[in-house]
């Protein structure tokens, strides 16, 4: 898919999402942005950059860590996931941090600015990762620190087939490049071509639960990457694309609902140089 189309895919799906991405994804995904945060260790006074933000659950979480001095920016290609972001800060009471509609890949902000850049969760949907990773290390101090969260191997993740569902349904893929990241490896050697230093990756294996097929489907089709093309569907479609995603994770559930198996990949990285 050319890249303008696919930021314009994402960029619409993510919009649709937006009012429901946290009721559907936010307890799911906690072990992992602890995670992140974890490896990053803010300290207070630090500038953080969070790209890819989404509703802001872990740009939250950085701006109580670096609190009281220290400012946090997190950036979306989504309006409405910005919007929701700074509903949330302001419902929180959440004053060191702000919040912009900006595309990763080409980022309005100085040289040197930040002393961290997260991203959790939102490379995968860029069509030009190295971009990112490019902008990162610009916008990163010298010895700054950069934490990514992705999805790991398509193989480990048992909702996978999803995206197949999507695409028998549809004129082009949907989400094409979407576990490449997830390779063993391949985040670090982009780092390293990109000019910054990363740690080894560290895989992180979980299990997503949802009690009931209903909340399996509404977390895949509506809250996720593919909510553009589900939302365009009409009725038999989507009773089709629901039946077809429930047999894929039907191996995982039990008498309490579903545990679909998932794998991500945090990996940290720094700039060259020091403070």
């Amino acid at each position: 898919m050319e890249a303008r189309l696919q930021h314009r895919v994402q960029r619409y799906g993510w919009d649709r999402a937006a009012s429901r991405y946290d009721g559907l994804w936010a307890t799911q995904l906690a072990g992992v942005q602890a995670e992140l945060l974890s490896r990053a260790a803010l300290a207070p006074g630090e500038r953080v950059l969070d790209l890819a933000c989404g509703t802001g659950l872990v740009t939250q979480a950085a701006a109580r860590a670096v609190a009281p001095m220290g400012q946090v920016l997190g950036t979306d290609l989504s309006g409405e996931m910005v919007a929701v972001a700074q509903q949330r800060a302001r419902a929180a009471g959440c004053l060191n941090v702000d919040f912009a509609r900006l595309g990763a890949e080409r980022l309005a902000v100085a040289d040197g600015s930040f002393d961290v850049v997260l991203c959790s969760l939102g490379l995968m949907y860029v069509p030009e990762p190295e971009q990112v990773l490019s902008e990162a290390r610009r916008v990163l101090r010298p010895g700054g620190r950069l934490v990514l969260s992705v999805w790991g191997e398509r193989a480990r993740c048992g909702w996978a087939d999803l995206f197949g569902i999507v695409d028998d349904e549809v004129s082009s893929e949907v989400c094409p490049l979407f576990f490449r990241l997830g390779q063993p490896g391949l985040l670090a050697r982009l780092c390293k071509e990109n000019g910054l230093l990363a740690a080894p990756e560290q895989r992180w294996r979980t299990t997503l639960a949802y009690a009931d097929g209903e909340q399996a489907c509404d977390a895949a089709l509506v809250g996720g990457p593919v909510a553009l093309a589900w939302s365009r569907f009409d009725l038999a479609t989507q009773q089709r694309v629901r039946a077809r995603y429930l047999g894929v994770i039907a191996p995982w559930q039990g008498p309490s609902g579903y545990a679909v198996p998932a794998e991500f990949v945090v990996l940290a990285a720094h700039a060259p140089g020091s403070a």
